[in-house]
């Protein structure tokens, strides 16, 4: 089923980034403060037992493919039934069409298509059987949809018999969908502040969300997917502990790798500075202003050598978070400058302003960000999508 027999093309409709797993030792590092939630915690193993997880299409279409990856060294897997399910029911998905396939150590893959008409903003729920005992799983934490464990083989089933829920992702990095041939995709690649930290669950509250639903109440538009590439915790230049590859380290997978990717949007560099002024890091884990545009200057190479347009977002308000000594409101000042004033990247998204108080400019606005003054709440992922001018992503 090839996009050019049918008038279509493929595109990622839906995304998540997977993580390095079980955390690095930063040789003598303190504790990164940014982890997610501890509950409901991803299971680290399983055996004969059935997987359930929702994605949400953000763009439709009249096939759907699935995306699953283990990617960072641990086992094969070997999945021995996996089924998608949604307004049309339950129909198995077969890879090199066969039922059953083996998730290979550091190997990506994709479902055979299926023709399954999902409209946008519509909930998928795919059902993945793990036969063998004590899988080792690779995940993605910071999922914010409800997701369950059963034991035996249920995938086929409508409803889990002695289910346990959970909200991350395991295995599962991207669904695909057949869409029309001027649809393409946007990818979120970033950090908690693109993950969704702090936002309520199961309320698909996340900007990268947001957005998606903007494009898609806009009939004018031509169809754009929203696909959210962060990790909580994440940094540009290095590793952090246990929440994943820098975004130097990722870029191929979670952003070129995304069929149907035309533009990045990247909002990140808050951790980088943050976790580098924290009292005993070692010197190799700090970076400064000019370190972390180093990294934008790669990233955006990276993107324009593959054709992408690159959108970089100002840093949200550090003056609220629980330890803002000077130094990292000076480094943050001049990296927000530069990211509005550098010219480098396509077009630059001010988070920034959108975000802060205007009677305390070094801070979010209360209505906007949640107890911990670091993580924009709902509304404030709703104003950072509202930042954008959807215009950008015309053609």
């Amino acid at each position: 089923m090839e996009g050019s027999e049918t008038g279509g093309r493929w595109i990622a409709a839906w995304g998540t980034a997977q993580q390095l797993a079980p955390a690095l030792d930063l040789g003598g590092g303190p504790e990164m403060p940014d982890e997610p939630p501890a509950e409901p915690a991803a299971p680290t193993e399983l055996g004969a037992q059935t997987v359930r997880m929702v994605a949400r299409t953000t763009v439709g279409g009249t096939a759907v493919r699935v995306a699953l990856a283990n990617s960072f060294g641990h086992p094969p897997v070997r999945i021995g039934a996996a089924y998608l399910a949604g307004p049309g029911g339950p129909v198995p998905l077969t890879f090199g069409g066969r039922r059953a396939v083996v998730l290979q150590t550091g190997a990506h893959l994709h479902s055979d298509p299926v023709a399954y008409r999902a409209p946008a903003q519509t909930d998928l729920t795919v059902s993945l059987y793990l036969p063998d005992d004590r899988v080792a799983t690779t995940s993605h934490q910071t999922g914010l949809r409800r997701a369950w464990l059963a034991p035996g083989d249920q995938a086929a089933e409508p409803t889990l018999t002695d289910a346990t829920e959970f909200s991350s992702y395991l295995w599962l990095t991207g669904i695909d969908v057949l869409a029309p041939d001027g649809a393409a995709t946007i990818v979120a690649l970033g950090d908690s502040l693109v993950d969704g930290m702090e936002t309520t669950p199961d309320a698909d509250a996340p900007w990268p969300s947001a957005l998606a639903r903007r494009f898609a109440a806009d009939p004018g538009l031509p169809p754009r997917a929203v696909v959210n590439m962060g990790i909580a915790g994440n940094r540009v230049l290095r590793e952090s502990a246990g929440m994943g590859a820098s975004a130097l380290a990722r870029f191929d997978r979670d952003v070129l790798a995304r069929p149907g990717a035309r533009w990045v949007v990247l909002l990140e560099g808050v951790n980088d500075l943050f976790f580098g002024l924290l009292p005993g890091t070692p010197e190799r884990e700090r970076a400064g202003a000019d370190d972390i545009v180093a990294g934008y200057r790669m990233l955006i190479s990276r993107a324009h050598l593959h054709d992408l347009r690159i959108v970089g977002c100002t840093l949200p308000p550090v003056a609220g978070a629980p330890m803002c000594p000077p130094e990292l409101a000076h480094q943050h000042r001049r990296l927000n400058e530069w990211i509005r004033d550098g010219g480098e990247f396509d077009a630059v998204v001010d988070v920034e302003t959108a975000l802060h108080d205007p009677a305390d400019p070094g801070r979010m606005r209360a209505d906007l960000v949640t107890a911990d003054g670091v993580h924009p709440s709902d509304a404030g992922h709703a104003a950072i999508a509202d930042a954008f001018d959807l215009n950008l992503f015309r053609r």
